[in-house]
């Protein structure tokens, strides 16, 4: 793997599940904050993965290469089911992987994702809204533009949960996100855009099912 931090948790589940932190934010800051902690307390057969990909600044394209190409490529050898989950701009990048298609994961798990800037989601709303909105060549060429251009018909059907505070600053774009996913089973809890949203956004996402028990050794 290119030499970017991460950290890793398994007892060799048959899913695994890559973290994908925010901006400024690194892996042991959730481990810190207790997400590695709530899949030991369930017993999930589930393994954990989070990937540090910030060091790449802007290059989207580039961080969407390494996730396919050095992360998700070689875990499918290891793991029948290989799932994302994003906070914040994390968030931003696993939807941006569905969009570019740019590899194949079973689920995805959106904590807050970041909708995008105040240009970009003010200039879709001056078009009158999404439907209406038309990318031009040059935001073709801007990652957060061809993300809400896939948004006007996203292809992807496999479980997605999204999740984010009442209160949170980007709050009205992930409202918008919400409406042009409707496959997605949607929570909003209190809290703002920090880790007293997302910790019971986690668990609830846990609860919901997806993963079977581990098996005692």
């Amino acid at each position: 793997m290119t030499a970017l931090h991460s950290l890793s948790e398994g007892q060799g589940a048959s899913t695994l599940m890559v973290l994908l932190p925010g901006a400024l934010m690194t892996p042991q800051h959730m481990v810190d904050a207790g997400m590695f902690r709530a899949v030991r307390e369930r017993r999930l057969d589930l393994d954990l993965l989070a990937v540090n990909l910030h060091a790449l600044g802007d290059s989207n394209r580039e961080a969407l290469r390494i996730l396919a190409e050095e992360v998700v490529a070689p875990a499918r050898q290891h793991y029948e089911q290989v799932w994302l989950t994003g906070i914040s701009r994390g968030g931003q990048l696993s939807l941006s992987c569905l969009a570019e298609h740019s590899t194949r994961v079973d689920g995805v798990c959106l904590l807050a994702p970041y909708p995008g800037s105040r240009l970009t989601i003010n200039q879709i709303r001056k078009s009158g809204g999404l439907s209406l909105w038309t990318a031009s060549e040059s935001e073709r060429q801007d990652p957060e533009f061809r993300l809400w251009q896939w948004l006007q018909r996203p292809d992807f059907s496999s479980p997605m949960f999204l999740g984010y505070g009442a209160q949170d600053r980007f709050a009205d774009g992930m409202q918008l996100l919400v409406r042009q996913l409707p496959q997605a089973s949607f929570v909003a809890v209190e809290g703002g855009h920090d880790w007293a949203a997302w910790m019971p956004l986690w668990c609830r996402f846990l609860d919901a099912g997806h993963f079977g028990k581990r098996v005692s050794a």
